[in-house]
């Protein structure tokens, strides 16, 4: 990721950021929209859940050009997954509607530049975390 897709990451989470518990609501709300099979994944009382999701969302941000120092925490947090019924499949329909869900909030200041560069961060942290997944996968296998 590029400092400059990094810079525009952090603008646009800034014009957010007053909204971010809503964001978070309609990350949440959108997924189970779209993907009502995952819901069973998560606690009934998802305020912990929705915290930890907005603290995963700032250090990606806040490390946005330098992914790589989250590497460690992404891999474990993949592992995690495995325990929650996750597949790799589904890293695909949450980064959609994370994408359409901060487009959403972002309004205007939105553009298909910006799209690409969270596009590029979510991946890129999806990609770590299907490792650590796989890894421990194999493991229990």
């Amino acid at each position: 990721m590029t400092q400059m897709s990094a810079d525009r990451i952090r603008a646009s989470f800034q014009l957010i950021a007053p909204k971010a518990a809503e964001v978070i609501d309609s990350f949440y709300a959108n997924l189970f929209a779209a993907a009502p099979s995952v819901r069973g994944m998560f606690p009934e009382d998802m305020k912990q859940q929705k915290a930890h999701l907005l603290a995963a969302v700032g250090l990606v941000v806040k490390h946005a050009d330098n992914l790589d120092a989250l590497r460690e925490p992404l891999v474990a947090m993949g592992k995690r997954h495995v325990g929650y019924g996750a597949h790799p499949t589904h890293y695909a329909a949450v980064r959609e509607v994370l994408l359409s869900t901060l487009r959403q909030y972002a309004g205007s200041a939105w553009t298909a530049q910006l799209e690409d560069d969270w596009r590029g961060a979510i991946n890129a942290v999806s990609k770590v975390m299907i490792e650590g997944q796989l890894a421990a996968a194999a493991r229990a296998a």
